[in-house]
Parts: structure tokens; C-alpha cells; sequence
């Protein structure tokens, strides 16, 4: 039977997972070493890694090419939506925020707000929930420059510690989801290999678990 194919993103995420797969006693010294190639064989064989872009995880898992993946929960409420979420694996975590200018009052006045933001579905989905109209501009690179040239009177982004933020003079508004990795599963795979995608997701649960026990002793 050929392996069991699962996406990593690439990056810190790939560093996390690998580590993940090695508490699972999987032999991951290909992908430690792995030089430029993109597709590695993991433990004995039987699974066998692809190395992606974020949003390129999860295309692989939803044409069925990859059986499994690794991808921010960012990723997934931007881009995602024919696959299984199956399980936090814990670690990424980070969360999405409205930030504006210091002090500015965003909620304020009556004039339509813009929002840059490099997640537009995110950002408009925030703000219905909110029941606010609000024009979003799409960026590519840094949004916190947007407020900064007058572009935006805020921004939807990914905050890990707010550095980058205060730096820029913006200032977190409201919180708007918690963010960390998660394994995601192609819905024919998730039949058609029921019992070791269960197996593999039990044992990196149980690692999990055992992880959050030590820290908390």
C-alpha cells in the first residue's frame, strides 16, 4: 500500500511538526536533512511528508494528493473548507486582532471604516458579526503600514506578542480568534484509510497530552 502522505507548512510549523513526529517515535532525520527536496519518507515508509506554502497545504489536501495536513488555523478560516479538522496539535499559536492607532476611538462616528489586512474572508466575516459595513483593502506585505500612510483606519492581522504593533503605534482593539496548527484530512482519505489516519491522530494526541503533563508538573 503506498504511504500515507501528509502537507507540512513549511517553516516554523514544519520545525514543531517535525519535533511532534519524533515524541511519536517516527525516524524524521530526512526531514531534518532533507536539502531541497520537497516530498521525504518518514519512519519506516508508511508516511511520507510534503513540504508546502500554508495555502498550499491545504489545496493538497482538498484535490486528495496529500491525505493529511499541517496548517495554521489562520489558513484554514481564510482558504479552507472541504476538508476534516480533526486536532489542535497545540503549538503556532498566536491569534487575530483588530488594531488600530493609538488612541484612536475605532468604533466611533458614523463614516465607514477601511480595514487592510492580508485576510480579507476573516476581516469581513469579524465585522458582519458585528453588524459594521466596513471597505477592506488586501495586502500582501506589512499591514501595519496601511494606518501609518492614511491607507486604512485599521488592520485584521496575525498577533504573537504585539511588538511589531507598538512599534508602528497601533494598539490591539478587539481579539478576534485564538490561532494555532492543526491536522486536517482529506474527507476520502479519512474513509478509505479510516484506521491509520485514526491510529496516527491517536498517537500524536496522546504526545500532546504528554507534553502538557510535564509542563504543568
Amino acid at each position: 500500500m503506498k504511504p500515507l502522505r501528509i502537507a507540512l507548512t513549511k517553516g516554523r510549523l514544519e520545525k514543531a511538526t517535525v519535533e511532534l513526529l519524533e515524541d511519536i517515535g517516527l525516524d524524521c532525520r530526512s526531514l531534518r536533512d532533507k536539502g531541497r527536496r520537497l516530498i521525504l519518507p518518514v519512519g519506516d515508509g508508511s508516511l511520507e511528508a510534503v513540504l508546502a506554502k500554508a495555502a498550499d497545504v491545504i489545496t493538497y489536501v482538498e484535490h486528495g494528493v496529500c491525505d493529511l495536513g499541517v496548517v495554521g488555523k489562520d489558513t484554514i478560516m481564510e482558504h479552507g473548507s472541504r476538508f476534516f479538522e480533526i486536532l489542535d496539535l497545540g503549538f503556532g499559536r498566536c491569534s487575530f486582532a483588530l488594531a488600530a492607532p493609538k488612541g484612536a476611538d475605532f468604533f466611533g462616528g458614523y463614516r465607514v471604516k477601511t480595514i487592510a489586512t492580508k485576510y480579507p474572508k476573516v476581516a469581513r466575516r469579524f465585522f458582519q458579526s458585528r453588524d459594521m459595513d466596513v471597505g477592506i483593502i488586501k495586502i500582501e506585505g506589512s499591514v501595519e503600514l496601511a494606518p501609518l500612510l492614511g491607507l486604512a483606519d485599521g488592520i485584521v492581522d496575525i498577533v504573537e506578542t504585539g511588538t511589531t504593533l507598538k512599534e508602528n503605534g497601533l494598539e490591539v482593539v478587539e481579539r478576534v480568534a485564538d490561532v494555532s496548527a492543526r491536522l486536517i484530512v482529506n474527507a476520502a482519505s479519512l474513509k478509505l484509510r479510516k484506521e491509520e489516519i485514526e491510529t496516527l491522530a491517536g498517537q500524536l494526541e496522546a504526545a500532546i497530552a504528554g507534553r502538557k503533563e510535564r509542563e504543568s508538573r
